[in-house]
């Protein structure tokens, strides 16, 4: 009797879990995809290309790149970024000049030029595109919490 029961409702589990495999999913990420199914890629969105400077959510964030990168040589034998944001060429061109800290090594001295372990400016540094976040967000930066906690505001 006991093993019965066993066998019963291990068939019974078994026959769940393959109709739990075809059944679609819908996410607000992969869509009405199945999950074992790869869907199509989504079309590429445009970027953003615009001199506004974006506002940064917490003290350390790296800007982001305001601009279309498309096309740019960032690797061992050039950075196109420096084309415009080093400081030789950063009144020229009325682009931010890179950071001071991009010309510290790692124990902290000061180069006459970028940091290689600066050189890769996209490591940190990301284009932004024109897009809808898939998932909404209730993020709120350090400065907007300090003000709403206050009375007064931030001072």
């Amino acid at each position: 009797m006991k093993r019965s029961v066993i066998f019963m409702l291990a068939i019974a589990l078994a026959a769940g879990a393959t109709s739990l495999g075809a059944q679609t999913l819908n996410s607000g990420l992969r869509g009405p995809t199945p999950l074992n199914d790869e869907g199509p890629a989504p079309p590429m969105a445009p970027m953003r290309n615009t001199s506004e400077k974006e506002v940064r959510n917490y003290p350390e964030q790296p800007p982001v790149i305001p601009h279309s990168i498309e096309g740019y040589q960032v690797d061992l034998q050039g950075n196109k970024c420096l084309s415009c944001h080093a400081r030789a060429r950063a009144a020229e061109s009325r682009a931010p000049m890179v950071s001071i800290t991009h010309f510290m090594d790692r124990d902290g001295q000061f180069l006459a030029s970028v940091s290689p372990r600066r050189f890769f400016c996209t490591e940190c540094h990301v284009p932004q595109n024109v897009a809808n976040p898939p998932i909404s967000n209730d993020f709120i930066d350090i400065d907007t919490l300090l003000s709403r906690a206050s009375p007064g505001g931030r001072r």
